[in-house]
């Protein structure tokens, strides 16, 4: 029996009891009493990757889909760095993720040991909490249960925004053995720590009757964006009741939890955005990833080309604008957002400051989905008549537009792999989508539906850990596809490593179009001459994606033909394990394409108007 084991065996007897489900780890000797007790738990589910950077965003992926923590465990040294990606991203998105680094005894630090770095606090600011408890030793046994109980807590947002913890575990040698009795736990079975995460209410008297005034018989616009949907209705844990489904540490019960989780939108809380929107007579103007782009009759999906029309994007300037949750991707929106002399009001879950354009005028820190409920419950007076059916007529307008063209063109177009991707996905399903053109061509072009969830990693904004992270949410929700480019494919291609043999289904559907295709839309594509900015900016990489994928052990369909994509997806689908769909697009042409779709849509306001 050794300290090290019984240290890290309660560790991991503590998360079980506050709800951890999925554990990450990459191979390496200082992380064995860890590695060794996460693996001799059959509680957990265990997932082993050889590269720390993709295990980290494998972790966020799991996270993220499920709004529960997940643990990822590294050696120490530069092993531990890989992770630094994967945190940022957990940090600015709010995910809960506890990272343990194994570090080097304080008698091997700075004397020049093998993998022995400073990895006291390495994350800097980017973690909720950081904890260096020290070698193991019996005398604070009694501190381990509190320990592992606190970094849950920290990580799920008790005291405010969930993100992720570090815990740098310094083990020595011997790092064998096996644990001896463990120090007891709560009697009752319970976590350590009963830390639920605050319970944000909506807003105080004053604020409520102040809102119901400034939004009351005006011209209006919700923003829909991550996190819109999140608070109202029964407030579950993410995934269901089950094995890790108490997801605060001390919550009220199996499967119940308090505070939204940065997971995704709650059906309580869209339903509550919408119900104001009817009632206001107001458009929501929704983001893909907030919960909110359904159906409805207050849906405006196309609201990017809508607001290119510069006739349309003035007639309708609104006079306040309830702003739910993170910006969209549209800088089209800002633009117009920012140019505009409408009052904005920021409602956010957990008090981020949100603002990047720094026009908010109120910000409210309570869940969006719980302030829309209230608001509606006030009943204000809706805008003056015609203002919902305009946006609504222009909607019908843009979407139709987009089916003509898409309909008149036979080739693989990138607009159309969104289009048909979120058209044809079943009811419900995950998609996970890549920053840069992806995500944008999605909120563009995507199509306005009931039953798709859509996670992007949209925190800090970066192509890395694309692959990895679909692959984590798709361990943790099926089914899921994945859609992303060919330098976010390439740039993560560490990621299919072990793919085909982890027991996960998940198709990649890949945009090649041989290079960084956002920058076409960019000055620099026409200000510069073109072999100096294909060198900086095209960036060709003239690889054989489809050979890369096969070198992995991965099936791989080539697109031909527009009407592949459907078929393809569904048998995709239908197949166990990883595959990759491959779309090959022009750069070039997808700029004339992208312009082709906007003059339609602009094409079809003029008729209207």
């Amino acid at each position: 029996m050794t300290t090290a084991a019984t240290f890290a065996a309660t560790l991991v007897d503590e998360w079980c009891l506050g709800g951890l489900s999925d554990v990450v780890l990459s191979p390496g000797s200082r992380s064995s009493p860890m590695a060794l007790a996460l693996a001799s738990e059959a509680r957990l589910r265990l997932h082993v990757l050889l590269d720390e950077r993709s295990a980290g965003f494998f972790a966020l992926g799991l996270a993220l889909s499920s709004g529960r923590p997940a643990v990822v465990l590294t050696t120490s040294g530069t092993a531990a760095v890989e992770l630094h990606p994967a945190v940022v991203e957990a940090h600015q998105a709010g995910v809960p993720l506890v990272v343990c680094t194994a570090d080097r005894p304080p008698e091997l630090q700075d004397v020049g040991a093998p993998q022995a770095i400073n990895q006291n606090r390495l994350y800097g600011s980017a973690v909720r909490w950081f904890c260096a408890p020290g070698v193991p030793d019996p005398v604070a046994a009694q501190s381990w249960r509190s320990l592992a109980s606190r970094a849950l807590a920290e990580a799920v947002g008790w005291g405010g925004r969930p993100g992720p913890v570090q815990l740098n575990l310094a083990f020595r040698e011997p790092l064998l053995g096996e644990p001896g009795p463990l120090p007891a736990g709560r009697a009752d079975g319970q976590p350590w720590h009963q830390a639920p995460p605050a319970k944000w209410t909506a807003t105080t008297p004053s604020m409520l009757t102040d809102l119901a005034r400034r939004v009351s018989g005006r011209r209006g616009v919700i923003v829909a964006g991550a996190g819109a949907g999140a608070g109202a209705g029964a407030r579950v844990a993410p995934g269901g009741a089950g094995a890790g489904a108490r997801v605060a540490p001390g919550g009220a019960g199996a499967g119940t939890v308090a505070g939204a989780l940065g997971a995704g939108a709650a059906p309580g809380g869209a339903a509550a955005v919408h119900r104001l929107a009817v009632l206001l007579g107001w458009p929501v103007l929704a983001d893909p990833r907030s919960g909110c782009r359904d159906a409805s009759p207050a849906t405006v999906g196309a609201f990017d080309g809508l607001l290119r029309h510069p006739g349309f994007a003035s007639e309708m300037a609104p006079e306040v604008v309830l702003r739910l949750g993170a910006p969209p991707a549209s800088k089209v929106l800002s633009s117009w957002l920012d140019a505009s002399s409408a009052e904005q009001v920021l409602v956010e879950a957990h008090g981020a400051w949100l603002d990047p354009q720094r026009s908010a005028e109120v910000m409210v820190a309570g869940e969006p989905g719980l302030v829309c409920a209230a608001l509606a419950d006030s009943r204000p007076a809706p805008a003056p008549a015609g203002w919902l059916r305009a946006w609504a007529s222009a909607e019908g307008a843009a979407q139709s537009a987009f089916d003509q063209v898409l309909a008149a063109h036979s080739e693989v177009t990138e607009p159309g792999v969104a289009r048909v991707l979120t058209a044809c996905l079943p009811d419900p399903a995950t998609l996970v989508v890549a920053s840069s053109m992806p995500i944008r061509d999605v909120e563009w072009y995507g199509r306005p539906r009931a039953g798709l969830r859509v996670l992007a990693n949209r925190g800090a904004n970066g192509i890395d850990g694309t692959v990895s992270t679909a692959l984590g949410v798709a361990a943790a929700q099926r089914p899921t596809v994945g859609l992303m480019g060919d330098l976010a494919f390439l740039h993560d291609s560490g990621g299919l490593l072990g793919a085909s043999g982890r027991g996960i289904d998940c198709p990649l559907v890949v945009v090649d179009n041989n290079g960084g295709g956002i920058f076409s839309f960019l000055p620099q594509a026409t200000a510069l001459p073109r072999e100096r900015y294909e060198m900086l900016f095209g960036t060709p990489h003239g690889m054989d994606l489809a050979a890369l994928a096969r070198a992995h052990g991965l099936a791989v369909a080539e697109l031909a033909k527009a009407d592949e994509l459907a078929p393809a997806v569904g048998s995709a689908l239908f197949t166990r394990g990883v595959s990759v769909i491959l779309a090959r697009t022009d750069r070039q042409a997808n700029v004339a394409f992208h312009h082709e779709v906007n003059t339609a849509v602009a094409d079809a306001l003029e008729e209207g108007i």
